[in-house]
């Protein structure tokens, strides 16, 4: 007898997770680190179970037996076949457990299970289109470092490559490359040490600098233009003609939103609900369709 449901968002940023009763509705919600499958199976795992304990600590509630709840989880990496399988292989005794892409659950959320595009920009970056005959076409999300346009990694690591050349005297001093050189070293090694060790969640975290030196840097600004461009293109190219609503999603593509073409802002609707109510949809369509 299942009890309760779960939605995961599991992304490289951090894991957020929604508790509902069958019926949907939302009794607490819980964080915790990141549980992209690219960053180890057992991680995302523990920081998964870790997010619904803190759910269920909110609501003042002993968390139950895995075997009483139903678990829906979009993960970032799902798409890696062997990465999935390792996943689901290790579930720790869920009634039932369903997985889609992070970015299939965010559209959910977004447009409430209804047809809909939907771009998020965070630490990656992905679009995802559900048409009204029930088909669906995903852009993005090739993941770092050759994909995820216009996401916080992809600024993060070009804000670097201007750091790297302005220390070796190939691009003038400006306040982006000061910014990213005191935040991962003044000096050639000290910056190669840095790279060495980063992915994709430190190169994200330099994205904050693009931002903040974008109003007296015309490098960091630059760098916004390319990565809103990298934006308008994957929404036209899940959906060219228009016809969709459009839903911006994410830290990156909310701070993006001025710096996108008209055409592109014409589409845009709030997002009606977030991705761990898309899991959570996810997970309640599993249970009512028959198998």
């Amino acid at each position: 007898m299942i009890e309760y449901l779960i939605g995961v968002d599991g992304g490289g940023t951090g894991t957020r997770v929604a508790v509902a009763q069958t019926d949907g509705a939302v009794l607490a919600q819980g964080q915790a680190g990141p549980s992209a499958l690219g960053q180890g199976i057992d991680t995302a795992w523990q920081h998964i179970l870790l997010a619904v304990n803190a759910a269920f600590a909110c609501i003042g509630r002993a968390t139950p037996a895995w075997s009483v709840c139903a678990m829906g989880a979009g993960l970032s990496g799902i798409h890696y076949r062997p990465w999935a399988d390792e996943f689901q292989a290790k579930d720790p005794g869920f009634a039932k457990l369903v997985v889609a892409t992070d970015a299939h659950t965010m559209l959910l959320g977004a447009h409430g299970g209804q047809p809909g595009a939907m771009v998020a920009a965070g630490t990656g970056s992905v679009g995802e289109v559900l048409r009204i005959d029930g088909s669906r076409h995903e852009v993005s999300g090739w993941g770092f470092p050759v994909g995820d346009e216009g996401s916080g990694a992809w600024l993060g690591l070009r804000a670097m490559a201007i750091a790297q050349q302005t220390m070796d005297q190939r691009r003038p001093a400006s306040p982006l490359a000061a910014a990213v050189q005191a935040r991962c070293g003044t000096s050639r090694e000290a910056l190669q040490a840095w790279c060495a060790a980063a992915r994709q969640f430190e190169y994200a975290q330099l994205a904050r600098l693009v931002f903040d030196c974008a109003p007296v840097d015309p490098a960091a600004n630059d760098l916004l233009i390319q990565a809103a461009a990298a934006l308008d293109t994957i929404a036209l190219a899940m959906d060219p003609g228009g016809t969709l609503p459009l839903a911006l999603c994410g830290s990156i593509g909310q701070q993006l939103k001025p710096h996108l073409t008209r055409t592109t802002l014409a589409r845009c609707v709030d997002a009606r609900f977030d991705a761990p109510y898309g899991a959570l949809l996810l997970v309640r369509k599993a249970l009512e369709t028959p198998q």
